[in-house]
């Protein structure tokens, strides 16, 4: 089975969206719902890169264009992908500033990753980064006219997109709108609270532009695109012809929330929904399919699993996901056909032709298990409930960590209090003693029992 010609069939769409955060996911979500949109041709992405060089070299030498395969459990149906006009490595801030300047420019979305919005629980930037103080220091000088826009060097992704909001200011280039597509709770609403963190006291033009320009809108997204290896890549580059191919499942949801003051793509029509309330459909992904991986991550790295599907088949941790699912259920609203979705995540999770390495999922995981499980063990011990699915999903972190077999992750020199690390994600859960020796106790039936899961 070959893919149709990565050549364009037409003249590429104007530049109307810019992309920070260009990898396999945005491909195979952002650009693939901008695709295929009934007026999908009038919008085309300018992407950037977080850092690789070579993913922009091989797409432009192809237009664009790439290969989207849907991999399903009978087989893979493939599709071409045109609405990447340019992709551009991230630290080509000319190219940047100038496509952020543009008045073409309607919409800026965002796939960094939870951690790349470098900003503490309260939304502050963390002035612990030494890029974070570099970049803010950038942006003072720029606001004081002792660094020129053209020589500042921003390295981060959100000191590059003040830069760039900047040079709209600057270029009188009218108001657009910021979406984030990033696995975080409010995530429009974060972006904006940090930006203008960023901006308040360093360069107060630029926030009061931003402040009346800018709308931030929030979103869900859901679609498992798993990282491939580079054996399984070059053989889709040699089937398909094509030097930048994504693997992704079938399975595909957007939810968004906000306002698009310069317009944006008919995304609905190719399925995303819009609503006034995102929270409890975020909350109902971030808790139950990225809260799942999570918990599988760490406890399957620990029994000896390599992916997704390999982790959901073994009885201890398909066990420990369906009692982490109906404490997170527990704590959502109505509404939301709990059920069905439910039913949908086990049988995407045992998609064996979906390759997802817990490896790839493990990264990150302090600020993970603070997004997706911490919420809901508030939850339970708010309702006088025991949150013990949630104490036991801790203790596999916990007990992973110590292990040093989560990638990014530094195993502790010494012992640590298990109140310390709980503090490290959850200061009112480690006031919760209660809930502290929950924790213990799980972490200490893992330390004796290979084939623990909740008791």
């Amino acid at each position: 089975m070959t893919s149709p010609s990565l050549r364009r069939s037409a003249k590429a769409p104007t530049v109307r969206i810019v992309h920070l955060g260009l990898g396999a996911f945005s491909r195979s979500h952002t650009a693939w719902y901008t695709q295929r949109s009934v007026d999908g041709a009038d919008w085309g992405i300018a992407a950037y890169t977080g850092r690789s060089r070579n993913l922009p070299d091989r797409l432009n030498a192809q237009f664009g264009v790439y290969t989207l395969v849907e991999r399903d459990s009978d087989g893979d149906r493939p599709s071409v992908v045109s609405s990447v006009v340019r992709a551009h490595p991230g630290d080509d801030l000319p190219a940047l500033m100038h496509d952020l300047a543009a008045p073409d420019t309607a919409v800026v979305t965002l796939t960094i990753t939870e951690v790349g919005y470098r900003l503490t629980p309260s939304d502050e930037p963390d002035l612990d980064d030494p890029s974070v103080r570099a970049d803010i220091a950038g942006l003072s000088a720029i606001a004081t006219g002792d660094l020129a826009l053209a020589d500042a060097r921003p390295t981060t992704a959100m000191g590059r997109l003040l830069l760039g909001f900047e040079a709209r200011r600057r270029a009188g280039g009218g108001p657009l709108a910021v979406l984030s597509c990033d696995n975080l709770p409010d995530n429009g609403g974060r972006l904006r609270r940090g930006m203008s963190s960023w901006a308040r006291n360093t360069a107060p033009e630029l926030h009061r532009w931003i402040m009346a320009n800018v709308a931030f809108a929030s979103s869900s997204v859901d679609r498992i695109t798993p990282r491939i290896s580079d054996a399984e890549e070059d053989a889709l580059r040699v089937r398909f012809d094509d030097l930048a191919p994504v693997v992704a499942e079938p399975f595909s949801d957007w939810v968004i929330s906000g306002e698009f003051p310069a317009g944006r793509p008919d995304w609905e029509s190719a399925g995303a929904r819009f609503v006034d309330e995102l929270e409890p459909w975020e909350a109902r992904k971030l808790w139950l399919l990225n809260g799942a991986h999570t918990l599988l991550a760490c406890q399957g790295l620990r029994r000896g699993h390599a992916t997704v599907a390999d982790a959901i088949a073994d009885p201890a941790c398909r066990a420990a996901v369906d009692a982490l699912w109906d404490e997170a259920e527990s704590a959502l609203p109505d509404g939301l056909d709990i059920p069905a979705y439910r039913d949908a995540l086990l049988s995407r999770f045992e998609n064996p032709r979906i390759e997802h390495r817990l490896e790839q999922i493990a990264r990150d995981t302090t600020t993970k298990v603070r997004l997706r499980i911490a919420p809901v063990a508030e939850r339970e011990r708010s309702l006088d409930r025991s949150a013990a699915a949630c104490a036991f999903a801790f203790a596999c972190w916990i007990f992973a960590t110590e292990a040093g077999m989560l990638p990014s992750e530094e195993r502790p020199t010494e012992a640590r209090p298990t109140k310390d690390w709980v503090g490290a994600v959850s200061p009112a859960l480690a006031d919760d003693a209660d809930f502290v020796h929950e924790v213990e106790r799980a972490v200490h039936t893992l330390a004796n029992n290979e084939t623990a899961t909740v008791v």
